[in-house]
């Protein structure tokens, strides 16, 4: 899968391969992995920071929409645990993570969990309201379950609106 190559949100360099379990090191725990011992850092509530200066988030739709659905998941799982999980801002990161994830299993023949991980991502879009953090989240699920059931559909491409 290559990326959209469209317009990014960050300079923040993408890293050297798209993880894909069982097929590439484990970006974390593998010494060869392309983010292996990462830097912890401290990551802002979006439910109370300006998420359009979180470079973290940013680069979390970078990820997406580049086709490195297992990094966005990682970064985002980040800012959906500093932002709450059971709030509105964790809702909206939740869903574009079960996307990422959805986008990654169908990439990888795993149709049933994509479909799965799909259904997951239309509740908490749904439980966030249609447009929050910038995403147009009925237009990503939308383009998500084209993505898992359109043979030539192309993935989900997340736009922000600033």
């Amino acid at each position: 899968m290559t990326g959209s190559h469209g317009p990014r949100y960050t300079d923040r360099p993408l890293p050297a391969y798209r993880h894909v379990p069982g097929q590439t090191p484990h970006p974390t725990r593998d010494p060869e992995g392309h983010s292996f011992d990462p830097p912890t850092l401290s990551l802002p509530d979006l439910n109370h920071e300006n998420w359009r200066k979180s470079e973290d988030y940013l680069f979390g739709i970078d990820l997406f929409n580049e086709g490195y659905w297992w990094e966005c998941h990682e970064v985002l799982e980040g800012l959906w645990h500093a932002s709450g999980t059971d709030s509105e801002a964790g809702h909206v990161l939740q869903a574009v993570i079960q996307c990422a994830a959805a986008h990654l299993k169908a990439s990888t023949d795993r149709h049933r969990g994509a479909r799965r991980l799909h259904d997951h991502s239309l509740r908490h879009a749904h439980w966030s309201g249609s447009r929050k953090l910038g995403l147009d989240l009925e237009a990503m699920v939308r383009d998500t379950r084209s993505y898992l059931t359109i043979e030539e559909a192309k993935p989900a491409r997340l736009e922000l609106e600033f």
